[in-house]
């Protein structure tokens, strides 16, 4: 009896051990490390990662001496599924009977490597009111607009280093009037396009692309992360479009958005359509690109473009305005 009780603690310390291991890079933030290197990275792959220790848990169900372990992980994967089930399952309510829609366009160019037909013909396809073009620079903006084929876009570009990565562009629908824009090189590492005034009434369109959490920048990216979370708070309705180098995995991208900002794929049931890297299988990506909206806004539609040369999907996302 002694043997057997000495036996089954031994399986449980172990099971706890096993399950601590499994739980770390999985959800780093319960242990004070999701803003360390390698965890920063890896929590944005935490839906491919339950996956995997769910077929892990299974695996070991077979085995006696593993099943107490298996039980363990497998109630962290079914957890931890069932927290990010919503993304996929939500939907939006529908938009209102005569609520204006705006649609938005997201397109990380990849320093112009992303072919400009490719994202003018999606311009063309859905007419969006305002482009947001990570890494795009000026001449990159203007072949753009030379694909588009009559349409009226006015062009506006920030880039606040040599680098082509600092570059952001913004195309507007001239539909939208007299818009003005607005450029802060300073707040965040890449600089931010604001763009208000005209048609738009209160809201405003702010085009962002946040650092990556690189293993010696992390810290550069928590802060880019900070100016969002002061946008989020503010009262103007807003519409933050770009890519963001984070998930709604990443603890620091959930505190920014706070209980203001909401992601339009996750509330229209595509929030696990992965847009980066898009060259890989659509299971092994994860979602960088997002339209975000205040609480004064609604959100309509979400949906993601291949654009042959960038390593982005291009993402259209519509919402309901004032």
């Amino acid at each position: 009896m002694d043997n057997e009780r000495a036996w089954f603690v031994r399986r449980v310390v172990l099971s706890v051990l096993f399950l601590v291991i499994v739980a770390v890079p999985l959800y780093p933030e319960l242990f004070g490390l999701d803003e360390v290197t390698p965890f920063a990275q890896l929590v944005a792959f935490r839906p491919q990662g339950l996956a995997v220790v769910l077929a892990l848990g299974l695996v070991m169900l077979v085995r006696r001496g593993w099943r107490i372990a298996a039980v363990l992980v497998l109630s962290l994967a079914l957890v931890g599924a069932a927290l990010t089930a919503p993304r996929q399952f939500s939907e939006a309510d529908p938009v209102p009977a005569g609520s204006r829609v705006l649609t938005i366009m997201v397109a990380n160019v990849l320093g112009g490597g992303a072919d400009a037909g490719a994202v003018a013909k999606v311009i063309r396809e859905r007419r969006p009111d305002l482009v947001s073009l990570p890494e795009a620079q000026v001449d990159v903006r203007e072949d753009i607009r030379a694909h588009l084929q009559g349409l009226a876009y006015n062009g506006y570009t920030l880039q606040p280093s040599a680098a082509v990565e600092s570059a952001t562009s913004v195309l507007v629908a001239s539909s939208l009037g007299a818009v003005r824009f607005a450029k802060d090189a300073s707040a965040t590492t890449f600089g931010h396009i604001v763009v208000t005034g005209g048609t738009l009434g209160e809201v405003r369109l702010i085009a962002y692309h946040g650092f990556p959490p690189l293993p010696s920048e992390v810290t550069t990216w928590k802060k880019d992360l900070g100016v969002l979370r002061q946008w989020c708070a503010q009262n103007p309705p807003t519409i933050v479009a770009g890519d963001f180098n984070a998930t709604t995995d990443h603890a620091d991208f959930r505190y920014a958005l706070g209980t203001n900002c909401r992601s339009v794929a996750s509330l229209t049931g595509s929030g696990l359509e992965g847009t980066w890297p898009s060259d890989r299988p659509a299971v092994t990506r994860t979602q960088i690109d997002h339209v975000l909206i205040t609480r004064q806004l609604e959100p309509g539609r979400f949906t993601t473009y291949a654009i042959e040369g960038s390593d982005h999907r291009a993402v259209v996302a519509t919402v309901a305005v004032p």
